[in-house]
């Protein structure tokens, strides 16, 4: 419940990270306002040993002041998450991303191509998380015959075993109404390599008005959402 203080500050204002640079969070209350946080630096997680406290898609609480800056004070337990142990081989993990609801990769076999070792691993993760994927086949407008050939036998595999794929093009508009469909009133993580057309794809998404769609570059990078 929020309560407001002596001079019209506001604490226990809740609300989702869609945004994060540096020390900086930007939060997008319950009310739809979106404001710029600190995190509080005794912020901790249960259990949980994380490079950062606070990740896109936490559902956290504030302190609001009537300057409009904004302490983030507490974090909701997460219904899930996307994690990779930190690079420098500590015991802490790396938290990606928060309570998502679906997870799409992706997928480019050539402009730059994604190799199956790369699309296992990030399957791989996303099972351990208990996030839905899905593989999103894109810039199939730019293909020669072989290349469509092996992008078609890949899908085929992962059909087979369990998860869903689409064929996509934002040039030809191929595809997006099904990733609408995928993606429409779901907090959605999408990730790639660079180059792969996940900007194309938020663009086209954002016109649509999906509710919230992330984007990661290169899948290990930090990512933001996209509100509706």
């Amino acid at each position: 419940m929020t309560t407001r203080e002596a001079g019209g500050s506001r604490t226990g204002v809740k609300g989702r990270v869609i945004k994060n640079t540096g020390n900086l969070y930007q939060v997008r209350d319950d009310d739809g306002n979106d404001l710029v946080c600190w995190a509080k630096g005794n912020l901790r997680l249960k259990d949980i040993r994380s490079t950062s406290p606070v990740v896109v898609g936490d559902r956290v609480r504030m302190d609001v002041n009537p300057d409009g800056t904004a302490f983030i004070t507490g974090i909701e337990d997460r219904v899930n998450y996307i994690v990779r142990k930190a690079s420098n081989l500590s015991k802490h993990a790396h938290i990606l991303a928060a309570n998502i609801d679906r997870a799409l990769l992706c997928v480019t076999v050539r402009y730059p191509e994604t190799t199956p070792v790369f699309i296992d691993r990030f399957l791989v993760t996303a099972e351990a998380y208990s996030v839905p994927a899905y593989l999103v086949f894109n810039k199939i407008d730019l293909y020669e015959e072989e290349d469509t050939e092996y992008m078609n036998a890949l899908m085929h595999l992962y059909s087979v075993i369990g998860y869903p794929c689409v064929k996509t093009s934002v040039e030809t508009g191929e595809g997006m109404d099904k990733i609408d469909e995928i993606t429409a009133g779901y907090v959605t993580l999408l990730a790639g390599h660079s180059g792969v057309g996940k900007s194309s794809i938020i663009n086209e998404l954002k016109g649509k008005q999906v509710q919230k769609i992330g984007d990661i570059s290169d899948y290990h990078q930090s990512w933001t959402t996209v509100g509706s």
